[in-house]
């Protein structure tokens, strides 16, 4: 709907004129009356007003001194349309209006179908205008996405398309000098926020500043990465300070910025847009630092190679409980003391040599620990499910230390598998004796905790159940000698009494001994 604005001092002739124009054209207008060209200028400034109806004569300020400053004000971007109206056929009224670029200038009193022309007129002038504008929009967003593209490859291009760049057209002007800052959130598991919520909590730490982003960045595009590029001159470092600052007083875990050193000319883009890279793996490593500076001092860690020997030799200490030398060798692993200077990619190399020699390894020689352990493993095995660091290093120490207390119990039982085989022979050979798991285990020369769960493993079965299978196995041919009663046969295989035999039985056949011995009978007569 347009805005139209009526500026009359006579209140009659203002309501007059709404009312006609509402019901001739119900839909079309909002109406805003006033009563003199200063209460007008007021409502242009606040109003998007696309049409005026003004008298001439008005007290405070008349329709002619209005049209004067309407016309003399820069910060409207769309001057409005304006219709005249005059009790006064003078020339001189209607040289202003002339003079104005008035568009209609209509004699009281007021012809209805005047008016109505007029307004039809200058509706066919509206949207023609709207048109214009439209295409302009259209072409300066074209014109600025195709921009942001052709920058967008620059970045990438490691300065070898700088001149083919400047050939294929015009690239948005560099402030000079300029640095670039990328931009970057991350959720605590490690994914990155899309770019929409992250330019929104980015004009939600500004609003209290009263400037805007657009206000701080000359330039915005995305990488290829999805990441906010901004190119901005390095005199609004200030600006990016304080919009850090603001980020660290909310607590907005996972935010960052990396920016460039400040450098002049289309040619050093790429070069730029690298140490801005570089300076953004530093915040994995600074939980709490959103502005982040490239230095080329930080860069000597980068050439710094992995040592698998270390890797290997951290490897072989699982499972011997060792833990203190562990710690230390992670420790050293991974630099802990220069962390600050680290490099992401040499972090990143040395993860992958840590999930190949030493977790991949484990797994494949020692099977799948608890269901804890391996969630723990696959998460491990990429610094993408974290934020910080420090949340990736915490979890591993913990897993290492899970999988040394794995390995050593499962070393533990290999070391004393003849010990195991010992005390299963002690048992098929005394079956018929009182056994219990103390006498056992002390036979074996094995403590009594470690026995129970190390005869388990061996076996696949407790201590007790395996007895009672033994016991009961050994009772089955006795039952093929009619002439042993079942109290003979239990204690033949150890059991204290029949009646303790036949619950045995009972719990692992399904039937009593006597009904076994039955069918054994119904059986021989048939057969």
């Amino acid at each position: 709907m347009r805005q139209l604005l009526i500026v009359d001092d006579e209140k009659n002739i203002r309501h007059g004129l709404q009312v006609m124009i509402e019901r001739q054209f119900p839909g079309r207008y909002v109406i805003r009356c006033v009563r003199h060209g200063r209460e007008g200028l007021e409502a242009i400034m606040q109003l998007a007003v696309d049409l005026v109806i003004t008298d001439i004569r008005m007290p405070v300020l008349d329709g002619i001194g209005m049209l004067d400053e309407l016309r003399g004000m820069a910060e409207l971007s769309v001057q409005p349309e304006v219709i005249v109206l005059s009790g006064h056929d003078d020339f001189e009224y209607a040289k202003a209006a002339i003079r104005y670029q008035v568009r209609e200038y209509l004699l009281k009193p007021i012809r209805r179908e005047d008016l109505f022309q007029a307004l039809e007129r200058l509706e066919v002038e509206l949207q023609q205008r709207d048109e214009r504008a439209r295409k302009l929009e259209d072409a300066q967003q074209y014109r600025t996405r195709w921009q942001e593209e052709q920058l967008s490859r620059l970045l990438d291009s490691n300065g070898q398309d700088t001149d083919n760049m400047r050939m294929d057209g015009e690239l948005p002007d560099l402030p000079h000098p300029y640095v670039i800052c990328i931009w970057q959130c991350v959720t605590a598991d490690g994914h990155p926020v899309p770019v929409q919520e992250l330019d929104m909590l980015l004009r939600q730490l500004d609003a209290g500043e009263g400037y805007g982003t657009s206000a701080i960045a000359d330039t915005q595009l995305l990488d290829r990465e999805g990441r906010r590029v901004w190119i901005m001159h390095d005199q609004q470092l200030p600006r990016l300070q304080e919009l850090a600052q603001a980020a660290g007083r909310r607590d907005v875990s996972g935010l960052w910025v990396g920016m460039s050193l400040a450098g002049e000319g289309i040619a050093r883009l790429p070069l730029a847009y690298t140490e801005a890279c570089r300076a953004l793996g530093y915040g994995f490593f600074c939980p709490g630092v959103y502005l982040l500076h490239y230095q080329p001092e930080q860069e000597y860690v980068a050439s710094s190679s992995v040592s698998e020997e270390e890797i290997r030799q951290l490897g072989n200490l699982l499972g011997t409980g060792d833990v203190e030398e562990m710690n230390r060798r992670l420790h050293r692993l991974f630099r802990l003391s220069e962390l600050h200077h680290m490099n992401i990619d040499v972090v990143r190399r040395t993860v992958l040599l840590v999930n190949e020699h030493i977790l991949d390894e484990v797994f494949r020689h020692f099977g799948e620990a608890s269901l804890e352990v391996l969630r723990l493993y696959r998460r491990v095995c990429s610094l993408e499910h974290y934020r910080y660091f420090h949340d990736y290093y915490r979890d591993l120490e913990r897993l290492l230390l899970c999988l040394d207390e794995y390995i050593g119990q499962l070393r533990f039982v290999h070391s004393e598998h003849h010990r195991l085989r010992e005390a299963v022979e002690y048992m098929q050979q005394h079956y018929d004796r009182p056994l219990n798991m103390a006498m056992v285990s002390n036979h074996v020369s094995l403590n009594y905790s470690y026995f129970s769960e190390a005869f388990k493993a061996y076996t696949g079965e407790n201590f007790v159940l395996y007895l009672k299978k033994l016991r009961i196995a050994r009772a089955k041919p006795l039952l093929h000698e009619p002439e042993l009663r079942l109290s003979e046969v239990s204690r033949q295989v150890g059991f204290e009494s029949s009646r303790h035999f036949s619950k045995v039985f009972r719990e692992l056949e399904g039937i009593t001994p006597q009904q076994y011995r039955s069918k054994l009978e119904l059986r021989s007569k048939i057969y």
